[in-house]
């Protein structure tokens, strides 16, 4: 009817380099949500600290990174220090931009979660001996990791996501630059593209069910 003759068979034969480029995937999205949740304790702290600079920095990184689209951060990280004669590879402009993104929204994450925490409880350590900073690291953090959890959960498949763009900076060894290269030698787009799809689902709905057994098994009480 529209002239267009589904070839799955090729496709399905470039599976294996799209598998391979889903580990990157994964490397490059586990990667920014390590470094993300370290940065974003740090703005946390930092937008607690009585410094006003201090504050106006951490404050400067959230309001930018949850202002501004991903895809501007990603090409700030590229194109915008390059101005600079600061040089980055695809890869890790991609990671620096989607760390980024993800420490911001993080943070505020942890800001509400630090909310609903009672100021009792940093008194309480600070009772029984503990410095400021110990009450933070062994009474108020794991509290706060654990009430952002699924926050952050909701914010690893965003990363996931966001690591399609990319290919925007010439990343072509992820899921989707893989698929893109792929096409543009087999134009199978429809076929190669909705494997794609199907692999960023399997992956992302693979995050939220490994997240909800966490939980249920960490958060009882």
């Amino acid at each position: 009817m529209f002239g267009y003759t589904f070839q799955w068979n090729q496709a399905l034969a470039r599976l294996p380099k799209m598998l391979d480029g889903a580990v990157v995937t994964m490397e490059v999205a586990v990667l920014s949500m390590l470094i993300g949740i370290a940065f974003a304790i740090l703005l946390t702290l930092l937008r607690l600290s009585g410094s006003r600079p201090l504050r106006a920095i951490a404050t400067g990184w959230v309001e930018i990174a949850r202002n501004t689209p991903a895809l501007f951060q990603i090409y700030m990280a590229h194109f915008g220090v390059a101005s600079f004669g600061i040089h980055f590879s695809p890869f890790v402009s991609l990671l620096i931009g989607i760390t980024f993104n993800n420490a911001g929204y993080l943070a505020e994450n942890f800001r509400g979660a630090l909310k609903a925490i009672p100021d009792t409880q940093t008194r309480a350590g600070r009772s029984l001996g503990m410095s400021q900073l110990q009450a933070f690291r062994y009474i108020i953090l794991p509290q706060m990791l654990r009430i952002s959890f699924l926050p952050m959960t909701n914010q690893m498949v965003w990363a996931v996501l966001m690591t399609s763009l990319g290919v925007t900076v010439g990343m072509n060894s992820d899921l989707y630059g893989v698929t893109q290269d792929l096409n543009a030698l087999t134009f199978r787009t429809f076929e190669l593209f909705a494997i794609a799809g199907v692999i960023f689902y399997i992956i992302t709905k693979a995050i939220t069910l490994s997240a909800r057994l966490i939980a249920a098994r960490l958060f009882r009480y």
